[in-house]
């Protein structure tokens, strides 16, 4: 027989604000302008339709459904996952009097050990710390303040999110990298990266300058060129930005058999490279971003 094991995890805070503007957030999750998920330094919370019992999604590897629902006061999601255990989570809003309410989230789970393994070593201290500053978003959102020093997040929180961050995947190299295009005509070597971009995350591209250590030679409303040219070979990169994605895009032109050598050595570090200046530039963008409770202020 399998052994099971029991996860309750408990949260509360007390809030100065009235239960219904609290619980008018909590009824604002998964929307386009969610004022309580802490993203996008953690993963944002997504459903296949606006809140109502029902509506299925996750944040990140968390899959789950709405099974009920009270507007204003509380809600419950039921994993469909077995592989992170059978339970709920769910938030709740208690009214303390006119100006006062506690919001509370409440995770309990049933797991087989290994998940309750990979739950003692990892995932709790991430979930922690996502519930802490949903909290803080609360606060901001509902007060217009925080009013006591945001949630701490740890080294090894630091370090989990490090780890579970998303990769950069190969993608071909768009027309609209128009910069691009116009700096190298005949290139000799093209490549483009892409991550996606997270609600929050800047758009503009003199947010991105610093993922390459490298002089710009030019900018656009959605793209900025980076590059240097020498004797032996020239180089261009273009940040491309649009609502939904980030693109790290390179072009070389070779010049002469200095050049070819030089790239030839070169050539099996670029993708290397070309990632982890763009991972590097992403998380940078992503810690940058004003708090869901600043951001999303007002609301739909």
């Amino acid at each position: 027989m399998r052994r099971t094991r029991k996860v309750r995890n408990v949260h509360q805070r007390i809030v100065r604000a009235p239960a219904e503007a609290v619980g008018a957030l909590v009824d604002r999750l998964a929307t386009p302008e969610d004022p309580l998920f802490p993203t996008p330094v953690w993963p944002e919370m997504v459903l296949d339709r606006p809140l109502a019992v029902g509506a299925a999604g996750g944040h990140g590897r968390v899959r789950y459904r709405v099974t009920a629902y009270e507007p204003g006061r509380s809600v419950r999601f039921d994993t469909t996952d077995p592989g992170i255990g059978e339970g709920y989570h769910r938030f709740d809003v208690e009214p303390l009097g006119p100006d006062r309410c506690r919001v509370s989230h409440l995770l309990e789970l049933s797991m087989d050990t290994r998940a309750f393994v990979v739950w003692k070593l990892a995932i709790q201290l991430v979930h922690d710390t996502m519930v802490e500053e949903i909290f803080d978003n609360v606060e901001r959102a509902a007060l217009g303040r925080l009013p006591h020093p945001p949630t701490r997040r740890t080294p090894r929180a630091r370090l989990l999110n490090r780890l579970f961050w998303a990769r950069p995947t190969a993608v071909p190299v768009s027309d609209d990298a128009r910069l691009l295009h116009d700096a190298v005509a005949r290139p000799d070597f093209t490549d483009a990266w892409r991550m996606p971009l997270k609600p929050g995350m800047d758009r503009d591209p003199a947010a991105w300058r610093h993922v390459l250590p490298a002089p710009v030679h030019g900018a656009a409303e959605h793209e900025l060129l980076f590059g240097e040219d020498a004797s032996h070979m020239d180089w261009r990169a273009s940040v491309l930005l649009d609502d939904d994605s980030v693109t790290l895009v390179s072009a070389v032109r070779l010049h002469n058999a200095l050049g070819r050598l030089h790239f030839a050595v070169a050539r099996p570090f670029h993708p290397y490279m070309a990632r982890l200046m763009l991972w590097r530039a992403h998380r940078r963008v992503a810690y940058a971003a004003r708090p869901a409770g600043e951001r999303n202020t007002t609301a739909v």
